[in-house]
């Protein structure tokens, strides 16, 4: 099953975020029952994190390389993480996760770039439907 989330970003931004339960259904599950989750955004690299939402799940068909434009679920953070490039342990043309984690979707707006300016900032994770 596919869902369709808004990630709603500081200065009326949003991102577009397709979920998909066929690789981690409880993850997806777990965080489509927990919405709307306001919570704070970091970056490593060309990764953004959150910090811990109100969700704990085990590793669920972990891995410990994602590709471009993954959101996963990272356990030991409790944290959501969407991957826009490289982060600073992946070697060349790779984006390694801190750890192995749990990806649930894909990010799908268009001309999606890293918004490096909102370390520190607030998110809102929100059904689109």
């Amino acid at each position: 099953m596919l869902s369709k989330i808004t990630i709603t970003l500081p200065q009326n931004k949003s991102l577009e975020i397709e979920l998909d339960d066929s690789i981690a259904p409880k993850t997806v599950h777990a965080i489509l029952d927990n919405l709307p989750i306001s919570v704070d955004v970091h970056i490593w690299g060309e990764e953004m994190y959150t910090d811990p939402i109100p969700v704990m799940v085990q590793g669920e068909n972990s891995k410990p390389l994602v590709n471009l434009l993954d959101v996963a679920y990272w356990p030991p953070g409790q944290a959501i993480c969407l991957f826009f490039g490289p982060t600073p342990i992946g070697n060349k043309g790779e984006i390694k996760p801190y750890s192995p984690v749990n990806v649930i979707g894909k990010i799908i707006s268009k001309d999606v770039k890293i918004p490096i300016n909102l370390d520190g900032e607030k998110i809102i994770l929100r059904s689109s439907c």
